[in-house]
């Protein structure tokens, strides 16, 4: 699975720098770091939203959970990635 976390201007701007920091220990606490490809990305187009994470690179039992290809979670900062992380990531890498 690939996270991206958006990095354009105004995601850097509202703090995806920290959003990214965090990734990469709640990825490490979840011993998923074998799992996950964390990436920065230019503009995913929601500016307006917040920072913006994206899943893709789902399994088919993944896919067929959420009903799509890819997951994208919108206002995500230092203080909730892990929440939302457990909710929406977590359950999707099948561990």
């Amino acid at each position: 699975m690939n996270i991206k976390v958006c990095v354009g201007s105004s995601c850097h701007l509202k703090g995806s720098y920290d959003v990214i920091e965090q990734m990469k220990e709640i990825l490490k606490k979840y011993d998923v770091e074998d799992l996950v490809d964390l990436q920065a990305s230019f503009c995913l187009g929601f500016c307006a939203q917040g920072v913006t994470v994206k899943t893709d690179g789902l399994d088919a039992a993944s896919v067929e959970k959420i009903g799509e290809d890819q997951l994208f979670l919108h206002n995500v900062n230092k203080d909730n990635a892990e929440d939302l992380f457990v909710k929406d990531i977590y359950p999707l890498l099948n561990c």
